[in-house]
């Protein structure tokens, strides 16, 4: 809990809110969602999975230590999804991170601050080492996400995920966990701190000035 969000498992109940929130933004959502690709000749076609069986499989994914699904909620209203999806350990002890925001709060800090308090959780209590964002190279909102809470842009993953179609390139921003000793959400209280004492010369992402 961070102030009006909280961050919490997704629930087979928050089927209506959940259901609500999706149809409202649906136009705004449809660019940036996954896709199922077609399938190959002679093989079946995927199908949407049904909210019951998305939760019952993220919830599966959960319990195997390879997912952490959450909604976001705001002022107590479910406002989005948050996933951290592809958690590998071994030697790797990586994760990524998805998310969705009501169109009304957007540019409101409600995801950088929801992505915030998720990598500390995944760095402090999962015991992950680095988190990735994988982002469509035209999807500025999402970009400046990151760019705010000072992720690193790493490169290109060329035809990365299939999204709204078709095989999309992807910009890869990722964090480790020796970037953000003191915790990326007080860091990014701190950066928003100075922005707003300074609007006009706000504070750069990635030059420790957060």
């Amino acid at each position: 809990m961070d102030g009006d969000l909280v961050l919490r498992p997704i629930r087979l109940r928050d089927q209506r809110a959940w259901r609500e929130v999706n149809r409202r933004n649906r136009d705004w959502l449809r660019p940036w969602e996954a896709t199922i690709p077609p399938p190959a000749p002679g093989a079946p076609a995927g199908h949407r999975p049904t909210y019951r069986q998305m939760v019952r499989h993220l919830r599966s994914e959960a319990g195997a230590g390879r997912m952490l699904p959450f909604v976001i909620e705001h002022r107590g209203r479910l406002a989005g999804q948050l996933t951290v999806a592809g958690i590998t350990w071994g030697s790797m002890c990586s994760g990524h991170i998805g998310y969705w925001v009501d169109e009304e709060l957007a540019g409101r800090g409600v995801v950088p601050t929801a992505v915030a308090m998720t990598v500390d959780h995944c760095f402090r209590t999962v015991g992950l080492h680095r988190v990735e964002v994988c982002i469509r190279p035209e999807n500025r909102p999402s970009r400046r996400v990151v760019e705010k809470l000072g992720f690193r842009e790493e490169g290109l993953r060329p035809r990365y995920l299939h999204i709204d179609g078709g095989w999309r390139d992807h910009l890869v921003f990722a964090l480790t966990a020796e970037e953000v000793p003191e915790g990326l959400l007080r860091r990014w209280h701190r950066t928003r701190g100075q922005s707003a004492r300074n609007p006009g010369n706000p504070a750069r992402p990635g030059t420790g000035m957060e």
